[in-house]
């Protein structure tokens, strides 16, 4: 049994309360975080359908500071919570006859997609689907919870997190992220303003929100919210918004200066960290830095801490977080909050 096994497969079983319950227990002693942030991506994926209540309470519960929801619209422009607005992978729509007739193919930020779209449907149609886990080859183990949870709105993720709040006795921060903002401006549903209606409605400061995005112009949208700001970094291409701008040059000294210029962190992935000077040069450029996405199985892992012979076989992940915490990140994205914050406490 490789080293850390025991501890990741007691985390998988313990604590299967639903979200309501939750929610609703008595609230627990908070203690003061030492560390880098822990945010839950999509909740916490590794052990749950991503973006489903069960999925952002089981996060919180094991220690989770941040939860992540990716934002997309609906056809009467209500933002809900999918990882892509192509909905076929991440629930039961292809089990519905009633809607077979809006499969269709789409360009997506310049590439072809084929499937039903969250921007065809209402809300009221996206609420008769249920959430099926995105990875079931990777992620078998979460199969079992497929077809529980319905599609949740943004609205219903921050109530969520002010309630989880309450019960666990600290601040749960959201980390929304606007998907393919271009995109859905052309179509006439930005996400900008809806976003904003809600963190200024529910009075979301600064420990309570943090808006992420690939584009920097849908982060400049936002700017005057008094939340901070977080620029993504993509390791290929460059964001669609900005045609002939790369990523590559995002991460310069003067790209990162740029990006100081409206933001207050970067999110790279955690590859673009190795052997660079980039969390160096975003420290100095004043601006925080949480690399995208930790993961316990081995084929998300480098080689060094791969353990057994498959790629879905956990490896050695508390050997990743200690190596990155020792570099002085200021938080981590991870599908395995309860493990990045076991490896935080040391």
């Amino acid at each position: 049994m490789q080293l850390g096994r025991r501890s990741l497969l007691l985390a998988a079983t313990a604590g299967t309360a639903t979200a309501a319950t939750a929610a609703t227990a008595a609230p627990a002693a908070a203690e003061p975080r030492k560390g880098p942030v822990v945010i839950g991506h999509r909740g916490a994926a590794g052990w749950r359908p991503e973006h489903t209540a069960a999925s952002y309470a089981y996060a919180v519960q094991t220690g989770a500071d941040w939860i992540e929801p990716d934002l997309v619209p609906t056809k009467d422009h209500v933002l809900v919570v999918r990882h892509e607005n192509e909905i076929s992978q991440t629930t039961d729509v292809a089990g519905h006859p009633e809607f077979a007739d809006r499969r269709t193919t789409k360009t997506v930020d310049g590439r072809a997609v084929t499937g039903w779209f969250t921007e065809d449907f209402t809300l009221a149609e996206l609420k008769t689907l249920r959430a099926v886990e995105r990875l079931p080859q990777v992620r078998n183990r979460n199969t079992v919870f497929d077809g529980r949870e319905e599609v949740m709105t943004f609205q219903e993720v921050v109530e969520l997190a002010r309630r989880l709040s309450r019960s666990h006795g600290r601040t749960i921060a959201v980390f929304p992220e606007t998907k393919h903002p271009t995109y859905f401006r052309s179509l006439g549903l930005p996400l900008e303003p809806k976003l904003a209606a809600v963190i200024r409605r529910e009075r979301l400061g600064r420990r309570e929100c943090v808006v992420q995005s690939f584009e920097p112009t849908s982060l400049q949208r936002m700017t005057g919210l008094g939340v901070p700001l977080w620029q993504a970094l993509g390791t290929t291409g460059g964001p669609y918004d900005l045609p002939g701008r790369t990523y590559k040059e995002m991460m310069t000294p003067a790209g990162l200066a740029e990006i100081a210029e409206y933001a207050d962190w970067i999110g790279p992935d955690k590859a673009s960290l190795v052997g660079t000077s980039l969390l160096a040069d975003a420290h100095a450029a004043g601006l925080r830095v949480g690399p995208y996405t930790f993961r316990a199985e081995n084929q998300f892992l480098p080689a060094q801490f791969r353990r057994g012979s498959g790629a879905n076989d956990f490896g050695d992940a508390f050997a990743e977080y200690a190596l990155y915490y020792r570099w002085g990140v200021d938080a981590v994205v991870t599908d395995f909050p309860d493990l990045a914050v076991m490896a935080r406490r040391g």
